[in-house]
């Protein structure tokens, strides 16, 4: 599915526009500051009813406007037309829209996939593991539409056996009820480690290859660090039932899934902790890669890629083969300051936007 055109209103620093996107590469150019990096938030906003720089969805909303619309026109892979459409205003409810008709959520399989660079997201290498779980589950998500419910089961039973916990803790309740939320929570948890341990799986050969020809070195690894080597639900419950007394203690649930990490790795040791901030954008970026090699091959949809700022730090070697993989099909999307490190930007069949006050004109001058 293809993004070919991104409307826009009220958005950042946006009062309004509206911009046809090219099916394979997209340059969009322009001084620091002015605007680029909106851009693609903003499709990404169109197209998942969600930001990817904020939690703070009232960013979005440009200053002194009440309402942010953002409108992305899709063709899919039969030649058929689609329409996404997210309206947010603060203090009110977010209003989604395919095709004119409201919907709750936008379904990962009414737009396109994306996988989605920006230099804030080196908190996915460097940050807490907490955002590496949310991320890989998002990739099981967009492999296996069907297994994104088994996260939100297991985020059900993990509450109701933490509000039994409370419960108990206070003499609300009675510890004999726990066991039978100890099996219920197993029986989730293994499966939300398996379908982590299987994603990993598929990122992880490609990852190594990927890092490497980034220039992150030979030993690039990505590894699934599950807290429990339980073999099945049974055992782990087992488990649980280990750390009842530390669980009451605290008044949470502290063994399971929802500790576990996944550790992107060179040379054996974790970019989180030993990388630089060049090796961790390579490691990002290399994540990313994967991703889209992998769902590629798993969903014969390449994901179009929102790459911001991306090219700045490689080195000419590295950008033209970053420009080659991006070459090989689907579509991209690059911000840059300048045009120059973007290896291609001077071909006819790549659509250039200058970005400058506020406005993104597309460029039809030969670079």
């Amino acid at each position: 599915m293809i993004a070919t055109r991104l409307k826009l209103r009220d958005f950042r620093s946006y009062a309004s526009a509206d911009i046809e996107l090219g099916e394979g590469l997209t340059v969009v150019y322009g001084r620091n500051g002015a605007g680029k990096t909106n851009l693609l938030e903003a499709l990404y906003f169109g197209c998942t009813g969600r930001s990817c720089r904020t939690s703070n969805e009232r960013e979005v909303v440009r200053f002194g406007a009440g309402v942010a619309r953002v409108e992305v026109d899709l063709r899919d892979e039969d030649d058929q037309r689609h329409t996404l459409t997210v309206g947010f205003a603060p203090g009110d409810a977010k209003r989604l829209q395919a095709d004119g008709a409201a919907v709750d959520r936008i379904d990962v399989l009414s737009r396109p996939l994306i996988c989605v660079f920006l230099p804030d997201r080196l908190e996915l290498v460097k940050g807490p593991p907490a955002l590496r779980r949310s991320h890989i589950d998002q990739v099981i998500a967009a492999t296996w539409p069907a297994r994104a419910a088994t996260r939100k089961a297991y985020g059900r039973a993990l509450a109701q056996r933490n509000a039994l916990l409370a419960r108990v803790r206070h003499g609300g309740a009675s510890a004999g009820s726990l066991p039978a939320w100890d099996a219920e929570l197993a029986r989730h948890a293994i499966a939300l480690r398996d379908d982590r341990a299987a994603a990993v799986a598929l990122l992880a050969p490609r990852f190594g290859p990927i890092a490497q020809a980034l220039g992150l070195g030979d030993a690039g690894e990505l590894r699934y660090k599950p807290r429990s080597r339980a073999a099945d639900a049974a055992q782990l419950a087992i488990e649980l039932a280990e750390h009842t007394a530390s669980d009451l203690e605290r008044g949470f649930t502290g063994h399971g899934p929802h500790r576990d990490d996944i550790a992107l790795l060179r040379g054996g040791r974790e970019l989180r902790t030993y990388g630089s901030q060049g090796e961790q954008r390579l490691g990002l970026l290399a994540l990313l890669l994967a991703e889209r090699e992998t769902l590629a091959a798993t969903r014969s949809a390449v994901p179009l890629m929102l790459l911001d700022d991306v090219m700045s730090e490689l080195d000419p070697e590295r950008r033209a083969m970053l420009a080659g993989m991006l070459g090989d099909g689907g579509q991209s999307i690059i911000t840059t300051t300048d045009l120059a490190h973007v290896p291609g930007a001077g071909d006819a069949r790549v659509v250039r936007l200058r970005v400058q006050d506020g406005e993104a004109v597309r460029d039809v001058v030969a670079v």
